[in-house]
């Protein structure tokens, strides 16, 4: 990983768990990438990876994503990068869902490949651990709830991700 995007990281406020996890996610996204039979940005996926978390330095709430938003557009980060930041939390929220958490009622579900390649593999990670996808399939319907919207987006994001493999 470049030196110059862990000390960004570190230089914005994220501890070194939130950096260990940023990295673990980047080469998971970039181990996915890797694996796929559709066109990527490979580098937009690798930064994707490791910026996702970056509002995690000043909140972990579930608004940690918009507060990511925020710190990316001050450091000039591209479009892209932007939204992956603001649509990696969960395997996408939708704009009701996002009104019943309390952030600004609109969609926040992965459209490009790049953005649902790294909230895929940011779902696989605890911490720095990696975990196949019936763990974290389980650890979604624990919190979450079996019958939430979100393990069924989960799901379908798997799904989809497989059949790129093939």
């Amino acid at each position: 990983m470049h030196t110059r995007d862990v000390n960004l990281l570190i230089s914005e406020g994220c501890s070194p768990d939130v950096v260990a996890h940023c990295l673990k996610v980047s080469t998971a996204a970039l181990a996915l990438a890797d694996r796929v039979k559709v066109a990527l940005d490979r580098e937009l996926v690798r930064q994707g990876g490791l910026f996702h978390d970056i509002g995690r330095s000043k909140t972990h709430g579930i608004n940690h994503a918009i507060t990511g938003v925020e710190i990316g557009r001050k450091l000039g980060f591209s479009e892209g990068l932007i939204n992956i930041i603001e649509r990696h939390i969960g395997a996408g929220i939708t704009a009701a869902e996002a009104g019943r958490l309390g952030l600004p009622k609109k969609d926040y579900v992965p459209l490009t490949v790049e953005e649902k390649i790294v909230s895929y593999a940011d779902n696989l990670i605890s911490g720095t651990r990696e975990m196949p996808f019936y763990e974290a399939l389980d650890r979604f319907k624990d919190i979450l709830g079996p019958d939430h919207e979100g393990v069924g987006l989960f799901i379908k994001q798997h799904r989809e991700i497989q059949e790129w493999m093939k």
